[in-house]
């Protein structure tokens, strides 16, 4: 069959979807992709024989130029011929669903990340984007979402087929990449890296953004850091909010705890000569960076939004706060810095949830729902 997989931006491709297209690809089907290319197309796609089309997406859903992706990908599929449509991100699987509503023996298949609209977003939200889902929903052969509350909200969507909304396991975690730490490993990394056997590490991946909400967590250290000197922050990632939080930490005297590391490709690394993973997200759909650290046998910190509490569970293998408590946030912290054995106990259990999530095992479970629509 002829597969088109569409996003909004490359981006979206390379970090999630390169497994589940050559598997497509190992399975004897024709896979192309249709985004706006800000980064090249990883080559190993190209070199499996994936057409890319490269369409001008915006994120923002009100840009003229989605309007024009939206035709030019009508004509694609048209023209192409594709079986099967599989579209990822809001922008684009708008645009992919309407160009499709009128074309015959077309299967659309969703996949949400976390929809725009969730418990805790503005009013603005929930009566622009889930309008939107309800009314694309119509045109939707199959949504799969990654969390209990997008999989419970899609449900009351009208679907071509009743039935067709599965709850997954994300996009995979690689478990041969992300490996248990073991004190030797873990000492070795610090030695490393510059860090000390006596330092209490924390690490956070995410853009530095108003949805990660590194903010909480800034502050959250800032009410530790008199109580327990030995401590750092390691703050992954780039992004818009990057100067306002360096901002914060300068105010809050945290220059030598709080380490912005900037876009990392050693996150295993990272990971493996940490004590604690955090996450103070105000949504998420299922968050690799907290798979990533389950995986290496972390425990975690997180706040109780959305694909955070369905992957960690409270006092089973961290703790779930609340959602702008910089208070709950620093006791959850001094609670784990103050028991080795808890945080023993909390890392082991993350490697046994984290079992359903390896990229196996979301590759098996993809491949039993493509069985469905791919004839």
């Amino acid at each position: 069959m002829k597969i088109l997989y569409v996003a909004t931006v490359s981006n979206t491709i390379n970090a999630f979807m390169i497994p589940h297209i050559k598997m497509l690809i190992n399975q004897g089907h024709n896979v192309d992709i249709a985004c706006n290319i800000k980064n090249e197309i990883n080559s190993e796609l190209l070199e499996r024989g994936c057409k890319v089309f490269n369409l001008n997406f915006q994120r923002s859903p009100f840009q003229r130029s989605n309007f024009e992706a939206y035709k030019e990908l009508k004509k694609i599929i048209v023209n192409e011929g594709y079986d099967l449509i599989h579209t990822h991100t809001p922008v684009a699987s708008a645009c992919s669903r309407f160009a499709c509503r009128k074309i015959k023996d077309v299967k659309v298949i969703y996949t949400a990340h976390g929809f725009h609209f969730f418990k805790g977003a503005s009013k603005k939200n929930w009566i622009i984007y889930y309008l939107l889902e309800k009314f694309l929903a119509r045109w939707t052969d199959a949504i799969f979402t990654m969390n209990s509350e997008d999989f419970n909200n899609a449900k009351k969507f009208k679907m071509r087929n009743p039935s067709s909304v599965f709850n997954t396991n994300g996009v995979g975690v690689d478990l041969n990449k992300f490996v248990p730490q073991t004190e030797k490993t873990k000492a070795e990394l610090r030695k490393q890296y510059g860090y000390s056997n006596e330092d209490f590490i924390m690490i956070y991946v995410g853009e530095l953004s108003k949805r990660k909400n590194q903010k909480q967590v800034i502050e959250s250290v800032g009410l530790l850091k008199d109580k327990f000197r030995n401590i750092k922050l390691l703050l992954v990632g780039r992004g818009s909010l990057e100067n306002s939080y360096k901002d914060l930490v300068d105010q809050l005297g945290l220059e030598e705890i709080v380490l912005f590391l900037g876009y990392r490709k050693d996150i295993p690394q990272l990971m493996g000569l940490a004590d604690i993973a955090l996450s103070s997200s105000k949504q998420e759909g299922l968050p690799v960076n907290v798979m990533e650290a389950m995986a290496t046998g972390l425990p975690l910190v997180v706040t109780n939004s959305r694909g955070n509490r369905d992957l960690v569970l409270d006092n089973h293998n961290g703790y779930v706060v609340k959602l702008g408590s910089k208070e709950e946030f620093a006791s959850a912290i001094e609670e784990l810095y103050m028991s080795p054995e808890k945080r023993n106990k909390f890392g082991e259990k993350s490697l046994e949830l984290v079992e359903k999530y390896s990229l196996e095992n979301v590759l098996e479970e993809l491949k039993n729902l493509y069985s469905k629509y791919l004839d």
